[in-house]
């Protein structure tokens, strides 16, 4: 008996997953739908975003976002909202690396901002645009994934250490704040995790 209840624990739960279509996020996506959840898969790349939700029929859509938009972020929230009158976890999940291991001396400062603008930027905005749906709900989670690069230094490129370190001190401030409302802020910070990104 016990196990069946495991198996709904986020029956009835909204969920929004930004960069949602591969990687990390695909996983939650099918392991928050295994479980009961319905969301919306929040990504650019939009052919395997609508892939996944064919995958996982009627608990899932798809909505373009590119988190560095503030537009094409409060437009996820509002389709959560508009689709299933709530929202109740939002899993602030995109993210990009440079696409080079640059050393301080030779770093761009173009690809560095692009991935301080996903990885942080996007982070702020994801959480800024939630927050205002969940502050009147109250008992809601926002989640961002961070990294085992947030509390080290040496193991990843200079952005993208940089922008989860600020990711980290994003969401710590953001939850001081937020508590107040019953939302849980928390960063998941994983080691090296085999997805396309890697």
């Amino acid at each position: 008996m016990a196990a069946d209840a495991v198996l709904f624990i986020l029956e009835g739960k909204v969920t929004l997953i930004t960069g949602g279509a591969n990687g990390i996020g695909e996983s939650t996506a099918r392991l928050f739908s295994h479980h009961g959840a319905r969301f919306l898969i929040a990504d650019i790349q939009e052919e395997l975003g609508q892939s996944l939700c064919n995958d996982l029929r009627n608990s899932a859509s798809f909505v373009r976002c590119d988190v560095t938009k503030e537009d094409d972020v409060e437009n996820a929230v509002n389709k959560a909202i508009s689709e299933h009158g709530k929202l109740d976890i939002m899993f602030n999940n995109a993210g990009i690396v440079e696409p080079s291991n640059p050393s301080i001396l030779d770093n761009d400062k173009a690809e560095f901002e692009r991935v301080i603008r996903v990885n942080l930027v996007g982070a702020f905005l994801v959480t800024k645009h939630a927050a205002r749906a969940m502050i009147p709900a109250r008992w809601c989670s926002i989640i961002t994934t961070a990294s085992v690069c947030s509390t080290i230094g040496g193991v990843a490129f200079h952005a993208y250490t940089s922008s989860k370190h600020g990711a980290v001190g994003h969401m710590r401030n953001a939850a001081v704040e937020l508590g107040q409302y019953g939302i849980r802020l928390n960063c998941v910070s994983p080691y090296l995790v085999a997805t396309p990104l890697a």
